[in-house]
């Protein structure tokens, strides 16, 4: 097999492409052949050495990918050789083969492509804990979603639209506003141009978004907070602009508003059967066109160091694939 190393946790660039003894599924394993896997926001930091999971180096980054079970550790009853699956276990996607866990592998049905696969479990398990889950988020309801362009972001888009909210999407271009719009958003602000807080007045009548969906942090925080209606409830989801922001906590005061914190990992391990009900709603609701993850572009897996760079360019709508 072959694997992207990261023996140096210090960047994209000391990753090294290299020829590794394919391994052995053992007890509660699979051997999975790797069709594609997507890139994350994490897979950039965890390369960096500031992502909150510091895997054991040598490591394997790709924490979410899809391919085709090749053999199976003893234990393992609910999968089979040849089957399709996708998984996200944190590590070792970007390879040519990799060894899961059994228990986190999803078998894929009939029709679910692996580039689609590969895109699916992170965004969409995300964003359905944070809206359905966290916020509790009812039909009629309004939801701001920043970064929207991005993969959770889209995902969030489709998921409120999915749960019968009116969505007001928040980008840095035109291009990705129109992206938006493609795929549900009721409105958009392009905050690279607008002032994000006079425009969400405007759209909400001064009311304010009930749901605000963050995965960005750093500027856009405070002022989308004191947007915000009475009673809403603002998701914190991460902190894709780098910075981690402070809230001056008489805000949730005046508005009678909640921060709510989003980490569907916890979730997962935590409440494993609320977890699987969610996904099945996932699953029916891909299979009836619902929902689906906007793919910016597939690169071969060779080429993991460019797609790295086109993420950090900000430049990436919805999902980037590799693909072996």
């Amino acid at each position: 097999m072959h694997a992207w190393l990261c023996e140096n946790p210090t960047g994209v660039d000391a990753l090294t492409w290299k020829e590794l003894p394919t391994p052995v599924p053992g007890a509660g394993e699979v051997l999975i052949e790797i069709k594609a896997a997507s890139l994350n926001f994490p897979d950039l930091l965890i390369v960096q050495n500031k992502y909150q999971m510091k895997p054991p180096l040598p490591f394997v980054p790709g924490s979410e990918y899809a391919g085709v079970v090749q053999a199976v550790g003893s234990g393992v009853s609910h999968l089979q050789v040849g089957q399709p699956v996708a998984c996200l276990s944190g590590t070792g996607g970007f390879a040519s083969h990799v060894i899961a866990p059994a228990a986190l592998c999803m078998p894929l049905p009939e029709g679910f492509g692996f580039v689609d696969a590969a895109a699916f479990i992170m965004i969409y398990a995300t964003s359905h804990h944070a809206l359905a889950d966290r916020a509790q988020l009812k039909a009629g309801e309004t939801v701001l979603v920043l970064g929207a362009a991005g993969g959770v972001g889209t995902s969030a888009i489709q998921i409120a639209k999915a749960l019968g909210a009116r969505v007001i999407a928040a980008a840095s271009t035109d291009e990705k506003c129109a992206l938006c719009t493609s795929i549900g958003a009721d409105a958009t602000i392009n905050y690279a141009r607008q002032d994000l807080r006079e425009a969400i007045k405007l759209l909400t009548g001064g009311k304010g978004p009930d749901v605000i969906y963050d995965p960005v942090g750093g500027a856009m925080a405070e002022p989308a907070f004191r947007s915000i209606a009475w009673r809403g409830r603002y998701l914190v989801v991460g902190f894709a602009d780098g910075a981690i922001p402070s809230l001056p906590l008489n805000l949730t005061l005046l508005k009678g508003a909640s921060i709510v914190g989003v980490f569907w990992g916890g979730f997962a391990k935590n409440e494993p059967a609320a977890n699987a009900r969610a996904m099945a709603e996932l699953a029916q609701w891909y299979a009836r066109g619902k929902i689906k993850p906007v793919i910016d572009c597939t690169m071969p897996m060779a080429e993991l160091k460019a797609a790295y760079a086109r993420m950090g360019s900000r430049s990436v709508m919805g999902k980037l694939v590799m693909v072996n």
